[in-house]
């Protein structure tokens, strides 16, 4: 009888809303209209905005993180040859990248990108100024091959770099010579091409952050977009006397994932209508959106970087000495075993699991949504677990190894230099005895963030409900075995 009012009360209908549970976890997934709430930072923080919107704010920035970058350079060629005392190891691969992977990426999404000063001589060449303000640009004009515009290349050069990894985190030579390659690709390809075109398409990092920073709490994005449509001029694309047309090549009007925004704030600066805003948002507000990337690139980004987060700490930090030979590149059949596995583990073996998953996923459902369109969607949900078992990688990293920091600071070629007298600081580990608790923290907080998103991508599919919950089943178990296993790594 009460299923029966509570029918009548909703207006009737096959599903007792009360007992069936797809509905409670749809409401659950859907509830809160807070959701798509958005607040204007600029608009709060008044002094913020005259920052942002000065175009010496990311030059500035840039050049300010040019000077350490280039001492790595020179620490790596010419100072010390043990990675712990040398500037160019420790600042890059333990400072750097833990203010990266904890702090920027899951906190302010590609402000990175905004600051990077790789890609920056070849802009300033461009540009002909550091600060510029709007006008042609100084290239041979050349337009990137279409077959090319995904993350293919992004993906390919993230994988040797993991391949050599363990050379990279070690040897200063190498770490100094990765940094200038990127450096010099970045530029050559500002002589070739308009705009950022290594940033959007071939740098390695910049493919990582841009996936990653879809989770981020925090958008640039248009206010209206009808605005956009009325304002015939497009001064965001074609730039004028306030700032220079989209160096990432998008058109805000239609810009609907953090993905595809280098965050560098031009369009901010150029439309006359006040129409650009950054807001605060809920974490995670792409990743349920429809399509989940035109191509599988997407996916396979996402597959891979969970994969290497699951192998890296397993090399470094595993009872496998061995394979960490292997991996160092201690005699080159080893490193080619090692490099067999770990390209069969990222490129076949984890995406063929998950596409078994995806499989058994679409069984359980009755929605017309191809294997192919799932997959790319379903890998949306593998986003936040990945973030935070690289935040969980990086943590641990980052209190193991970041006492290192002092003496490098005070001696930065190791040339027995003391110049804020820390060079003697010896090697002290911070919260060793928390740090694993903390580690289990993020992974889990990550897991319940993926399943959140896998049940909003099968709700996606299926508006109804009624198979999303059976549909997510699969899915949630790769998520649970992939966060066991990390788990394993962290917790022993």
């Amino acid at each position: 009888m009460a299923g029966e009012r509570h029918r009548r009360h909703c207006g009737g209908g096959d599903v007792d809303r009360r007992r069936d549970p797809a509905v409670g976890v749809k409401t659950l997934v859907r509830k809160p209209p807070a959701d798509e709430r958005r607040l204007d930072v600029l608009g709060r923080m008044p002094r913020l905005r005259r920052v942002v919107m000065s175009r010496s704010f990311q030059p500035v920035s840039m050049l300010l993180l040019l000077a350490p970058f280039a001492l790595a350079i020179v620490a790596g060629l010419l100072g010390t040859s043990a990675g712990n005392r040398n500037f160019g190891i420790v600042f890059v691969w333990i400072v750097w990248w833990a203010v990266l992977m904890v702090l920027m990426v899951p906190g302010f999404g590609r402000i990175w990108c905004t600051i990077c000063p790789i890609p920056a001589p070849g802009e300033w060449i461009q540009r002909r100024g550091i600060i510029g303000g709007g006008g042609k640009l100084r290239t041979l004009g050349l337009r990137w091959p279409r077959r090319l515009r995904n993350m293919w290349i992004q993906n390919v050069g993230f994988l040797i770099l993991a391949l050599f990894s363990m050379i990279i985190l070690t040897r200063p030579t190498v770490s100094a010579g990765v940094i200038l390659g990127l450096a010099g690709v970045a530029v050559s390809m500002s002589l070739l091409f308009e705009n950022r075109v290594f940033c959007k398409y071939v740098c390695p990092i910049g493919g990582f952050i841009g996936l990653y920073s879809m989770a981020a709490p925090i958008e640039l994005r248009v206010r209206d977009t009808q605005v956009c449509v009325d304002h015939r001029s497009k001064d965001c694309i074609t730039g004028n006397e306030r700032g220079y047309g989209c160096p990432w090549m998008v058109y805000p009007g239609k810009l609907d994932r953090n993905l595809d925004c280098g965050f560098c704030t031009e369009c901010l600066k150029t439309c006359t209508m006040d129409n650009v805003v950054i807001n605060l948002r809920r974490p995670g507000a792409d990743l349920a959106k429809p399509g989940g990337g035109k191509q599988i690139d997407e996916a396979y980004k996402a597959l891979i970087m969970l994969a290497c987060s699951i192998i890296y700490p397993a090399v470094l930090f595993g009872p496998w000495a061995t394979v960490r030979g292997w991996a160092s590149v201690e005699s080159l059949w080893g490193w080619a075993i090692y490099a067999t596995a770990f390209l069969s583990a990222t490129l076949l073996f984890v995406p063929g699991v998950f596409w078994l998953t995806v499989f058994a996923a679409q069984r359980r459902s009755a929605t017309g949504v191809t294997i192919r369109q799932a997959y790319r969607e379903y890998a949306h949900s593998l986003i936040p677990l990945g973030l935070a078992a690289w935040m969980a990688f990086s943590v641990g990293f980052a209190l193991t190894n970041g006492s290192y920091a002092l003496a490098a600071v005070s001696d930065p070629l190791g040339w027995g230099w003391n110049l804020f007298g820390t060079s003697e600081t010896g090697w002290t580990p911070y919260l060793s005895g928390t740090a694993p608790a903390i580690q289990a923290a993020i992974l889990v907080g990550g897991l319940l963030f993926s399943i959140r998103t896998t049940l909003r991508v099968g709700f996606r599919h299926d508006p109804s409900g009624t198979t999303a919950t059976r549909a997510a089943v699969p899915v949630v178990a790769f998520l649970l075995a992939s966060t066991l296993a990390l788990l394993w790594l962290y917790l022993g």
